[in-house]
C-alpha cells in the first residue's frame, strides 16, 4: 500500500477501535476517565430552599404593604434544622446556606439593611419577591440523570458525583500502552551522551500526551538489532492492548520494524501518509487485536502523529466526542500539495474574541525545541497550496493552559 491521505488514515484507525473494559474506581481515581453509568440525583438539587446571601428573611407581603422595619425574631445559621418565622411582621437573621424558614419568602442582604437594638431597617425602596433564595429542586429533580453515561469526568463532574454520594464510579478502563523507543543513537536521560548520541526524549512527550487521555503507560528501549526486536516485541504484544513505537519505520538500512512486524504476524493496515511531518507513519493490528502505532523517529513527527492519530483512536474506542477547534491564520502561507500540513502555531484571542494562530516554523521535524514556542498544530489541507491570512482552519492543541 502506498501513501494514503490523512482522512483515509483516520478512517482506517476508526474502523479498528477496541471495546474497552468497564471497571469501578474511586472518585479520585476516576478523574479524566469516561463514565460508564448514568448518575442520577439522589434528592432534589438543591435539597431545600437555600438562602444565598447573609441578611434577613421576611415575608414579602409585609414589605409590599409599606413596612420597612422588622424586629429580629431569631437567628438561623447554615446547618440548623428547618424552622419558621412565627410573626409575619418580624424577620429572622439568616446566613448563606441556611434553610429558608416557613413563613418567609424573601432575603435582603446585610448591605441593604441597618440593624440597631435587634431592629432591622430596610434601606432599599425596591426589592424583588423571593430574591436571594435558591429554591428546592430548581436545578435537578430526584431521579433525574445528572451525569450521563459516556462523558469524560472533569472537575465539575467530581463535584456532582460527591454531592450524590458516589465514592466509586463505573468507568471505561483505558487500554494499557507500552511506548517503545528504537535506535542505537539513543541513551537514557540520566546518561551523558557521547558526541554521536542523543538522549531519549520524544517518548516522554508522547507518553505525556497519552497519559493525559487516561492511558496507563510503560516505556521500553530497543536497539537496532532485529533479533532482539523480535524477541522483545513478541512478549510486549501479548501483554498490552496498545503498542506505540518511535523510530525504525522509514527506509533506512536499520529500520527493521516493518519486517519485524510482518514476521510477528502483525497485519499492516497502512504505512505512509500524505502529510508533513510524519509521512512514514505505520499502523497495524496483531493477531490478538493489540493495536500497533509505529511513529516516525523525528520527535516533531512522532508527537504530531500521537496528537492526531492516537487521540483519534482512543476517542473512537472510548466513544468520546472529539471537539474541534478552529483558528484564524495570521500569515499568508504556501505549501506544496498534495500533502496535509500540520503546522506548529502559537495561539491567542484578540479583543473581538477571535481565536488566532501565528505559525511557529522551526527547522524541520527534528526541531522539537520549536514546539515549546507553540500551542498546537493548525491543519492546512492537501487540496491547495496557498493559504491566506484570515482563513480559518482546524486546530489541535497539545497544551492544557491554566
Amino acid at each position: 500500500m502506498e501513501f494514503i491521505s490523512t482522512q483515509e488514515a483516520l478512517d482506517i484507525i476508526g474502523q479498528h477501535k477496541i471495546e474497552p473494559q468497564s471497571g469501578r474506581l474511586s472518585l479520585q481515581e476516576a478523574y479524566g476517565k469516561v463514565l460508564n453509568e448514568d448518575i442520577r440525583a439522589d434528592r432534589d438539587f438543591p435539597p431545600f430552599d437555600r438562602v444565598t446571601m447573609d441578611g434577613i428573611a421576611i415575608q414579602y407581603s409585609a414589605f409590599e404593604s409599606g413596612q420597612r422595619t422588622f424586629s429580629i425574631e431569631k437567628t438561623i445559621a447554615a446547618g440548623m434544622p428547618k424552622s419558621a418565622l412565627e410573626d409575619a411582621g418580624k424577620c429572622v437573621q439568616i446566613m448563606t446556606g441556611a434553610i429558608m424558614p416557613e413563613g418567609a419568602d424573601t432575603v435582603i442582604r446585610y448591605e441593604d439593611i441597618s440593624i440597631d437594638n435587634e431592629i432591622a431597617k430596610i434601606n432599599e425602596e425596591a426589592i424583588n419577591e423571593k430574591q436571594n433564595v435558591h429554591f428546592k429542586g430548581i436545578d435537578r429533580k430526584t431521579g433525574e440523570v445528572i451525569l450521563p453515561k459516556g462523558i469524560v469526568l472533569g472537575a465539575p463532574e467530581m463535584n456532582i458525583a460527591a454531592a450524590v454520594g458516589k465514592d466509586e464510579l463505573e468507568v471505561l478502563v483505558s487500554p494499557k500502552a507500552m511506548i517503545i523507543t528504537t535506535g542505537d543513537e539513543l541513551v537514557a536521560i540520566h546518561e551523558k551522551p557521547e558526541a554521536h548520541q542523543i538522549r531519549r526524549s520524544g517518548n516522554y512527550g508522547v507518553r505525556a500526551l497519552v497519559e493525559n487521555w487516561g492511558v496507563e503507560t510503560e516505556m521500553l528501549h530497543l536497539p537496532d538489532d532485529k533479533k532482539l526486536m523480535l524477541d522483545a516485541l513478541s512478549a510486549v504484544l501479548k501483554n498490552y492492548e496498545m503498542v506505540v513505537l518511535t523510530g525504525g519505520v522509514s527506509k533506512g538500512k536499520f529500520d527493521y520494524l516493518p519486517e519485524v512486524m510482518k514476521e510477528l504476524g502483525v497485519q499492516k493496515l497502512f504505512h505512509k501518509v500524505k502529510q508533513r511531518p510524519g509521512k512514514p507513519f505505520w499502523f497495524g493490528k496483531a493477531q490478538n487485536e493489540t493495536m500497533v502505532f509505529a511513529l516516525p523517529g523525528n520527535p516533531v513527527s512522532s508527537f504530531m502523529c500521537a496528537a492526531v492519530y492516537i487521540r483519534h483512536w482512543l476517542a473512537e474506542s472510548l466513544g468520546v466526542e472529539k471537539r474541534i477547534a478552529y483558528v484564524q491564520l495570521q500569515e499568508d502561507m504556501s505549501f506544496p500539495k498534495p500533502l496535509t500540513y500540520f503546522l506548529e502555531c502559537k495561539t491567542a484571542y484578540n479583543s473581538d474574541g477571535q481565536f488566532l494562530a501565528t505559525p511557529s516554523r522551526g527547522n524541520g521535524s527534528g526541531d522539537f525545541a520549536n514546539m515549546v514556542d507553540a500551542d498546537g498544530f493548525i491543519i492546512l489541507p492537501a487540496e491547495t497550496n496557498t493559504f491566506k491570512k484570515g482563513d480559518v482552519f482546524p486546530f489541535i492543541s497539545y497544551r492544557n493552559h491554566f
